[in-house]
């Protein structure tokens, strides 16, 4: 799970009024408060960092004394003492005090980590906010619940490792996390979706379909096995035969560069502390790529280009390394090394609405073979931006116009300050099965980059210009996207990505006659170019083998005896595990065919 960072400036500063109706952000902040005294109640000594609200929840960090590690067992104890303090209805009193004055409190309570949040403000700030829950203290802006009686419809969930600050040079904290919500009925309903989300957990679907591994050698990198590499093929196969066919030229670009190369990009003022760093002597240092886009300019800059060409479409699906912090790791949705399906187009300026709709027209067909609902997210001029804010806002300006146009009003939403750094981007963000929101692929207009590394076109009055770069991909990150595919469905990929499309089980695997009718069975299937599998575990039950299959999300399952070698009229039961095994007869030429157009169509599962 991600480490949230905490803006200290939340924490301190002069208290903030209360809306008139309460808010969910409010009455977890209370909760993450209450929890707090709770636990200062429980384990005397204990030194208290930030505990702000979060989305779904609330979370607080701790050190406790004598070096002492929360349990599990120890969240029903802070649980039960948090329900006593609701029921004494304990008010939340705010008050504010002099920077001096607030000091000198954390500093006789020996509470470390509020002076940090005190000593770390703006010189300006002469006084802040202090709330009191019985022999609670806390800084803090607010606002919060009246009193804790509001406080009912909460659980705790877990303890996780964090480090201070979100910076692993520091000392580690004890964050416990916990939920709130207004009604036990709505606390319910979050829980059994909670609960649902573990079901679909990709993680452990990924080890019982033996996809992939995370070794502790190569944390954030995933060890694509056997299956797992099938069904990242799959995907890559399909989208360079798709972008081919739009027009799309394939380039295969380094992994690793020279520090020049990300002085001139950008990324090494901009983006060093995300990278993989290799100093080679004293006068040269390699940097893993974090993205293909530098490479890119390269390849343009190669030869001249004159309008006419353009636009100039490259893919590249090539090895991406992000040195993302230990904290934000999680499985498949957060790692360290990717692939991606990238591209960059050189246009006029001229040319960006239309190809921009050319690249959404894509979009809405891969998205559509999953039948995934999206909407889109546009993330503008972030503070640590590069170049000048004219030329952002007229990028912010186009792809603002073009979201207007194509994807309508409610169709997207607008992200201040989340776009690059080097330019505002269209972030794809699909819906999953049960409700849940992911960001996939993107869509970035660039005015920058092809400038800092010299791109130019020549126009149809015989000047040199600067072309536009559309960065984009669709998938994203092919790891997350897997990962996203694999909790959507909880496991029952469609049939074109299913490591093994139909399974045959013999019910007399003593039988020479079943043994040599099944394998005929499979060279047929194998031979439509079906990925087929025998299960020819001798001395297992034949109901055991079939639920083996259910359990590894095989999407057919076709179970053959004797009976059907006998009746010589190829007919076959066929159980299809993904409606819940409902079983029908087939001949075996209807089920390669009803397969293999299966397949080839790549419906949905």
């Amino acid at each position: 799970m991600p480490d949230e960072i905490v803006d200290d400036a939340s924490e301190a500063g002069l208290p903030l009024d209360a809306p008139a109706a309460l808010t969910l952000d409010i009455l977890r902040h209370s909760a993450a408060h209450l929890m707090a005294a709770a636990v200062v109640d429980l384990y005397p000594g204990t030194k208290y960092d930030v505990g702000p609200p979060i989305e779904d929840g609330f979370f607080y960090n701790f050190r406790l004394p004598d070096a002492r590690h929360f349990s599990d067992s120890d969240l029903g104890d802070i649980e039960a003492r948090m329900r006593k303090l609701v029921k004494q209805r304990i008010p939340f009193e705010r008050e504010v005090l002099p920077r001096s004055d607030a000091r000198a409190l954390f500093e006789r309570m020996q509470q470390p980590f509020k002076l940090d949040i005190i000593d770390g403000l703006d010189d300006t700030v002469d006084s802040v906010g202090v709330y009191r829950t019985g022999e609670f203290v806390n800084l803090c802006r607010g606002p919060h619940v009246p009193d804790t009686s509001l406080l009912g419809a909460f659980k705790l969930q877990r303890v996780a490792g964090v480090y201070w600050r979100g910076d692993e040079r520091n000392e580690q904290l004890q964050r416990v996390y916990g939920t709130a919500w207004f009604t036990e009925a709505e606390l319910d309903a979050y829980l059994a979706r909670l609960a649902e989300a573990e079901r679909r957990d990709h993680r452990r679907i990924g080890r019982e379909l033996e996809l992939f591994h995370f070794d502790a050698t190569a944390p954030g990198m995933a060890y694509l096995l056997p299956n797992g590499v099938i069904v990242f093929n799959q995907l890559i196969d399909y989208s360079r035969a798709e972008h081919r066919r739009r027009g799309y030229r394939e380039i295969s670009t380094p992994v690793v560069n020279e520090k020049h190369l990300w002085e001139i990009s950008g990324h090494w003022d901009h983006y060093r502390e995300n990278m993989f760093l290799i100093p080679v002597d004293e006068q040269t240092t390699y940097g893993t790529k974090p993205m293909n886009c530098p490479n890119a300019m390269v390849v343009y800059n190669l030869r001249r280009h004159s309008y006419r060409e353009l636009p100039v479409r490259y893919a590249d699906w090539g090895v991406l390394h992000r040195f993302e912090r230990s904290g934000t790791l999680h499985g498949m949705l957060r790692v360290r090394k990717f692939q991606q399906d990238d591209a960059h187009i050189f246009i006029t300026e001229e040319q960006i609405e239309a190809e921009s709709v050319r690249v959404l027209d894509i979009v809405r067909h891969f998205y559509g073979l999953f039948d995934l609902k999206y909407s889109f997210r546009l993330g503008t001029r972030p503070d640590d931006f590069m170049g000048d804010v004219e030329t952002w806002e007229r990028a912010e300006a186009s792809l603002l116009h073009i979201l207007e146009e194509h994807a309508g009003p409610g169709g997207f939403a607008v992200d201040a300050g989340e776009g690059s750094f080097y330019g505002p981007k269209i972030d794809i963000m699909m819906e999953d099965a049960i409700g849940r929101s992911w960001q996939l692929g993107t869509v970035q207009l660039d005015f920058q980059l092809p400038r800092r590394f010299g791109c130019l076109y020549i126009d149809s009055d015989g000047a040199e210009q600067t072309p536009v770069v559309i960065h984009r991909a669709i998938y994203g990150s092919l790891e997350r996207f897997i990962g996203v595919l694999i909790e959507h469905f909880a496991g029952h990929l469609p049939l074109w990505l299913a490591p093994v499309q139909c399974e045959l089980i013999p019910v007399q695997d003593d039988k020479p006659e079943v043994l040599a009718y099944i394998d005929e069975v499979a060279g047929r299937l194998s031979a439509a170019g079906l990925r087929v599998d025998v299960n020819h575990r001798p001395g297992e039950r034949m109901q055991a083998k079939v639920r083996d299959a259910e359990l590894r999300r095989v999407p057919y399952v076709v179970v053959i005896g004797k009976r059907d070698v006998e009746r010589q009229d190829d007919v076959v039961r066929v159980r299809d595990v993904r409606r819940e095994s409902r079983e029908d007869d087939s001949t075996v030429a209807a089920l390669v065919e009803r397969l293999r157009s299966e397949a080839e169509e790549r419906r949905p599962a």
